[in-house]
């Protein structure tokens, strides 16, 4: 057992796991009470109404044709994987599962899982969540994980982090289904670079479109109008109003994709540009006293600015930068 092996351990796992494949290989399937499953790691899984309701129609047709899978643990069954079949099997008053053992230890039977991911479609979030339940219960390394899973440090890193951004309303959200991953991952993550923006900044705006049954582009577009635009828009979208939100930020958009707030940034930046190099070009020699007095103060106000300006501006190129 993992849990009781003190050094060696990565070694050991490995021999575990090749015996695990030569075990599961030839296990059986056995029939068990639906009552009987632990539902521990439900919550590391991605709910999805949509496909939940097509597995639905064809159990009611067909039965349930793939086995659920677990860990028995201490005549415990501890579900890893078949969670909507379970959810549906509920629904339909099915009392009785196939079920296929895959061991007797938890951390075994999460990695055998994430090995096989690959053909499972487990997602990238649900690796994440899976890979923070061996870190945070089963204390493995990072190293330890990447080892046995056979990938990088970096492939587990990442998914670390991934979930280590999640607050846990925001994760509560994504493995109910009620917000997209997608969303999150090229969306929020943007904006949760500004410094701008708080986690409760995030979380309000999670809160608002959840469960909306928005498109990826309409949480996009209204995204931009939140962490961007006016506070009476910021406002509306948090408050629910989500169509008016949406009309008017699409009202703002013209052909070319620019809102008038980006619209007239862009306007500013060619005219700063513009007489920034012509101002430059121009040949000072002999002026006025009158024109030196003017120019002086006119002068003395943009060096005054300078510092502010410019600050102002790398501020700027970064962010648009990492967008």
């Amino acid at each position: 057992m993992i849990r009781d092996c003190k050094d060696g351990r990565v070694d050991f796992f490995k021999k575990a796991l090749i015996g695990f494949g030569k075990i599961a290989s030839r296990t059986l399937m056995q029939e068990v009470e639906l009552s009987s499953l632990d539902l521990r790691y439900e919550d590391c899984r991605l709910k999805s109404s949509l496909a939940e309701k097509q597995l639905l129609v064809s159990i009611l047709e067909s039965g349930i044709r793939d086995p659920l899978q677990g860990v028995d643990v201490d005549g415990e069954r501890i579900l890893l994987d078949g969670f909507k079949r379970y959810r549906c099997a509920v629904k339909l008053n099915i009392g009785i599962v196939p079920y296929i053992c895959l061991g007797d230890d938890q951390a075994l039977g999460i990695i055998q899982l994430i090995r096989v991911s690959n053909a499972r479609s487990l997602n990238i979030v649900e690796q994440a969540r899976l890979i923070e339940d061996l870190k945070a219960n089963h204390k493995m390394s990072t190293s330890e994980i990447a080892d046995l899973l056979g990938k990088s440090r970096g492939w587990v890193s990442m998914r670390a982090g991934l979930i280590g951004q999640m607050s846990k309303c925001v994760k509560e959200k994504i493995f109910k289904g009620d917000f997209p991953v997608y969303s999150f991952m090229y969306t929020l993550r943007r904006f949760m670079r500004m410094n701008a923006v708080s986690k409760s900044d995030i979380d309000d705006f999670v809160k608002a479109v959840s469960g909306r049954h928005l498109s990826i582009r309409d949480i996009d577009i209204l995204a931009s109008g939140y962490f961007k635009g006016s506070r009476e828009l910021g406002e509306q979208i948090r408050t629910g109003n989500l169509s008016w939100g949406l009309s008017r930020i699409k009202e703002e958009i013209n052909s070319n994709g620019f809102s008038k707030q980006e619209q007239a940034a862009l306007k500013a930046l060619e005219i700063i540009l513009r007489y920034m190099q012509r101002f430059c070009a121009m040949r000072h020699g002999a002026v006025s006293s009158a024109f030196a007095a003017q120019a002086n103060l006119l002068s003395d106000g943009i060096i005054r600015q300078l510092e502010i300006f410019s600050k102002a501006v790398r501020s700027f190129h970064d962010r648009c930068g990492q967008v």
